[in-house]
């Protein structure tokens, strides 16, 4: 069977990148870095990550409606993994994508059950926790990219859980007013918390005492040291898609350094600057100094 796509699925896939590049994201998604034969494959992953997301948080849905979306979400992937994508373009290039990448279907399903948990599950007692739901909703993104880029050695699945799940932690810390107000979800560890003296009123109020800036230092140090773990994996992997990993992970480390340098108010999303982006690209192009980026002296 031939791994040509043909012209509808050309077409499906031009516009998965559409809609990646459409939806503003705190990293690249299907860029023009990217090695070409990569982009539509990438972008369907992007967007069943983004359908499914959007079933969990978006719109007025009661819990139960949110549930059955999913599920019919997933009856829709195993449909397209079997060959039956029906004429939905995003399922349509994902089911190519599958059968010529081998992308394997539990990983997906990985994503859909975290994204169940999102509707049923907003305390977490300890970083355990967190992590086992770091390791359904962002390691299966991570690993999709590599085997679509054909490097699923066990090195670099490490590597890139390590990111991943720091990536996804950087986006918990940068959240917490919005996670709480909008979906009413604390993502730090409760256990962690009551240790430094935090209750839920500090999220709700937005209260930056000096128990919330401890417990947030804290926060930022692990994440830190996960994410520099991972980090060799865009070095190690090279080309166009090494760089693509590189930028991600070194965008990630900038957040991370801006929430250092906001400690006075650590419910302020950061915004990146221009010295911002510049520093991130420096550190993509330049990876000896990836390491040094997220501790660097705040201004």
């Amino acid at each position: 069977m031939s791994t040509r796509p043909d012209p509808e699925t050309r077409r499906a896939y031009a516009q998965c990148t559409r809609q990646a590049r459409a939806h503003y994201e705190n990293f690249p998604v299907a860029s023009r870095l990217l090695p070409a034969h990569m982009r539509g494959p990438v972008a369907a992953i992007y967007v069943f990550a983004r359908r499914a997301d959007d079933l969990a948080d978006e719109g007025r849905l009661a819990a139960g409606q949110r549930l059955n979306e999913l599920d019919a979400l997933e009856r829709r992937l195993h449909a397209a993994a079997d060959g039956d994508p029906g004429d939905d373009a995003g399922f349509v290039a994902l089911a190519h994508a599958i059968r010529v990448h081998r992308l394997p279907v539990s990983l997906f399903l990985d994503l859909l059950d975290a994204f169940r948990q999102d509707v049923t599950r907003t305390r977490y007692q300890d970083f355990g926790d967190v992590m086992q739901y770091c390791r359904r909703s962002a390691n299966p993104v991570g690993r999709l990219l590599l085997h679509v880029a054909g490097h699923t050695d066990a090195r670099s699945l490490a590597w890139s859980d390590a990111i991943c799940s720091a990536l996804q932690l950087i986006n918990f810390y940068q959240d917490l007013s919005q996670d709480f107000h909008e979906m009413g979800r604390i993502y730090l560890p409760m256990d962690e918390m009551a240790r430094f003296g935090v209750t839920e009123a500090h999220i709700q109020q937005g209260i930056s005492d000096p128990p919330m800036q401890a417990l947030m230092r804290f926060q930022y140090a692990r994440a830190d040291r996960l994410l520099r773990s991972g980090a060799p994996l865009g070095s190690a992997l090279g080309g166009r898609f090494g760089l693509e990993i590189r930028l991600i992970t070194v965008a990630g480390a900038r957040v991370l350094w801006r929430l250092k340098c906001q400690q006075a108010d650590v419910f302020s999303r950061p915004r990146l600057r221009l010295r911002d982006y510049a520093a991130i690209l420096r550190g993509a192009l330049f990876p000896a100094g990836t390491a040094a980026m997220a501790s660097e002296t705040p201004p």
